[in-house]
């Protein structure tokens, strides 16, 4: 039997549970030997919850320096994501790093050339991807077993009051990298792109409604694919009833998810056109007894691991998402458009999400804390 995965953690923040849970599912294929943080009070209290023999370090220098390591999760702030991420790759260790993987494509273009320079993969963490309904639903579309894709929802609706933002790099631009299109939303339009492939224009609005934050905190896109289909993505933080809802609308039949972290079999609706009853048969499956989460990819890279392939998601494939929200920020402060591929490296929503263009003021960081009591 060949040897457990050795993992670390970078980060012990509320995420880096979700990892070391999922690790601990998947023992004894993986072991989790070692974790990161700037506390040393926390990571010593995070150690202690997931095994007696687990090492704390103060750096991710430290880490390197000490440990023999098969993967490192990135579990830190988003400011951090990148600069940890290349560390991992150049100590020779896949780094599966929290989303966004980047606060720009500028960063994540540079990510991308060190894992191609260092042969390390670089990953992401989009979970909602191998969850079992949604692994067999882009293949069933990429078959072409549902006809052409031609309308589809994709909806974030999600709540967070003021108090989500007491830790002052939320709601930051410059930290965060931007609201609900990238911090919450991200994961299910992350699905609608795995399973309707490349988009090839969008039309955007944001607004900062309610919360006290320098982002946005709902943002809307009108969305074209290459194959023709039409879609709408809504990614909200200020929806009371929470909710996160996909459907899409084939020529054969309408498959459907509504659920709010993770999805199991019994958040999906299959529903075939008329005459296409049979179809219902290649949506067949057993009930799955947890929902989507970081335990199915970590499981997937386990798996890629041993047969020697390359896993995801690859920091290659993770940028066209990257892309859309970018896209999403230039469409809704230009008022205009954007084409897949036209934010190029000199454009200013490259370098940044919100291109130095936000059509309102910054939060007065003392109305924000006042707001956050």
């Amino acid at each position: 039997m060949p040897r457990p995965i050795r993992a670390a953690i970078i980060g012990t923040g509320a995420i880096a549970h979700a990892h070391a849970e999922a690790m601990a599912a998947l023992a004894p294929r993986i072991d989790l030997v070692a974790v990161v943080d700037l506390d040393p009070a926390r990571a010593q209290a995070f150690a202690d919850a997931y095994g007696e023999a687990v090492h704390v370090h103060p750096d991710a220098a430290a880490l390197f320096a000490a440990e023999e390591l098969d993967l490192v999760s990135v579990c830190t702030p988003p400011q951090t994501h990148v600069p940890l991420a290349i560390t991992a790759l150049r100590a020779g260790v896949p780094a599966l790093v929290e989303k966004p993987t980047a606060l720009s494509l500028a960063e994540m273009d540079e990510l991308v050339a060190v894992s191609q320079e260092t042969g390390v993969p670089a990953l992401t963490v989009f979970q909602h991807r191998y969850g079992a309904a949604g692994i067999r639903l882009a293949r069933l579309a990429g078959d072409g077993v549902l006809g052409r894709p031609l309308v589809a929802t994709c909806d974030t609706l999600w709540r967070r009051g003021p108090e989500y933002f007491a830790l002052p790099w939320r709601g930051t631009w410059h930290i965060e990298g931007g609201g609900p299109t990238m911090g919450h939303g991200i994961h299910q339009f992350d699905l609608l792109l795995a399973v309707l492939g490349p988009w090839s224009r969008l039309t955007a609005f944001a607004a900062r409604q309610a919360l006290p934050t320098d982002t946005e905190d709902v943002s809307m896109a009108l969305v074209e694919f290459d194959n023709g289909a039409l879609a709408s993505v809504v990614n909200s933080i200020v929806s009371p009833r929470e909710t996160s809802r996909l459907r899409f609308d084939f020529e054969y039949a309408t498959v459907e998810v509504e659920h709010l972290y993770g999805y199991t079999e019994a958040d999906w609706t299959f529903t075939p056109a008329p005459g296409h009853e049979h179809l219902a048969e290649h949506w067949h499956a057993a009930p799955s007894d947890h929902p989507s989460g970081h335990r199915d990819q970590i499981a997937a890279i386990l798996d890629a691991f041993a047969a020697g392939e390359r896993p995801g998601v690859a920091v290659e494939d993770a940028r066209r998402t990257l892309e859309f929200a970018a896209a999403t920020y230039a469409s809704a402060f230009r008022g205009r458009p954007v084409r897949a591929g036209e934010i190029t490296a000199d454009d200013p929503f490259a370098r940044s999400m919100d291109g130095g263009a936000v059509p309102w003021p910054p939060a007065d960081a003392a109305d924000q804390k006042e707001s956050a009591r």
